[in-house]
């Protein structure tokens, strides 16, 4: 057996199946999968929902893992695509519709959802820790009522409905199947850029800035608009999850938008964890499936004290979410297999 070293005492250049990681190779194949054993409800209410939920938990993890900017706006910023689909696009409250296309409707949605979040940060980045919280919720609180005491713009209290997903390529993209893969696609494009990004130039700059932001200014680094460009990426990818959330539910109203969905989403962030992106999509799942099953465990008046205590028990137990945990747990695994080895 020969051994060959390269000449130049270089690494070895790894192909991309080894780029990839093999965790990243199972979950795709089994979430592609996934479709194949789930009935339509477990592929929209809890597959499609938690990758919305997750992609909007994303976005909240980039601010807050990278940049540590803690948002309560995120939610607002989907509900800013969301609201433009209906209103750029149809819908059958009999108010605005302009019947847009899809394929116009939606870039102008997240367009908007981004110019949204870099209002948002330009406004909050020159606070931080729970004065940035405190704004973002005020932000939020504000667009709530904004939202629900309008009705030029944004119908009142009633919102829109009657908003569907489009059919094109000979698919409705409404049908659980194609629905699932939509937001799969999104989600696994949304995921790949931040994971991407955090190892740029840029998300290492933006991650030294969260350390030690006076040592940044110091170097000569323009610390405000490296935040506030984090929130345009931010509000981007909160775009089309608020553009799936839409399309999901078929309405949009000021109760999408609410302080209490802004919280699920920073409690779906906590959750998973903020230290990788996968973080927010395992948040999503459980949050998600709590939502759904809780009722039938402990009842209609109970079942939010449930999720309550179970959000509870986990930053209890790993303040870094189920990331956290699988953290502590992965080593213990290692050991058992040193030990069974020859």
């Amino acid at each position: 057996m020969s051994l060959t070293i390269p000449a130049d005492g270089a690494a070895p250049q790894k192909n991309w199946l080894e780029k990839l990681g093999s965790g990243h190779i199972i979950l795709a194949v089994v979430l592609v999968l996934y479709p194949l054993v789930a009935s339509d409800f477990f592929l929209t209410q809890i597959g499609g929902y938690s990758l919305i939920f997750g992609m909007l938990g994303l976005s909240l993890m980039m601010l807050a893992g990278y940049g540590g900017m803690v948002s309560l706006a995120q939610i607002t910023v989907g509900g800013i695509a969301a609201y433009a689909i209906a209103i750029l696009g149809n819908n059958n409250s009999n108010i605005l519709g302009f019947g847009w296309p899809w394929w116009l409707a939606v870039p102008f949605a997240v367009l908007a959802a981004a110019l949204a979040s870099t209002l948002i940060g330009w406004i909050s980045v020159r606070t931080e820790g729970i004065y940035t919280i405190m704004i973002t919720l005020a932000i939020a609180t504000a667009t709530y009522y904004f939202a629900q005491q309008n009705y030029a713009i944004f119908n009142g209290h009633s919102g829109y409905a009657g908003i569907r997903a489009p059919a094109f390529w000979g698919v409705n993209w409404r049908d659980p199947r194609p629905f699932y893969y939509l937001c799969l696609g999104l989600a696994v494009l949304s995921y790949a850029a931040v994971l991407y990004g955090s190892r740029s130039t840029f998300g290492m700059t933006l991650q030294a800035i969260r350390d030690n932001p006076r040592r940044m200014r110091a170097l000569g680094y323009h610390v405000t608009a490296h935040k506030v460009f984090a929130w345009l990426l931010a509000g981007v990818i909160a775009g089309f999850a608020g553009v799936l959330l839409v399309w999901f539910n078929g309405r949009v109203s000021p109760g999408t938008i609410g302080v209490d969905a802004a919280i699920d989403v920073l409690i779906i962030a906590v959750i998973g964890g903020l230290r990788h992106p996968i973080g927010p999509f395992l948040g999503a799942v459980v949050v998600v499936l709590m939502q759904t099953f809780a009722i039938d465990i402990v009842g209609a008046e109970r079942f939010n004290t449930l999720i309550g205590m179970v959000f509870l028990v986990i930053v209890f137990v790993s303040p870094d979410g189920i990331l956290g945990l699988w953290g502590r747990i992965k080593p213990q695994f290692a050991q058992e297999s040193l030990r069974s080895g020859p």
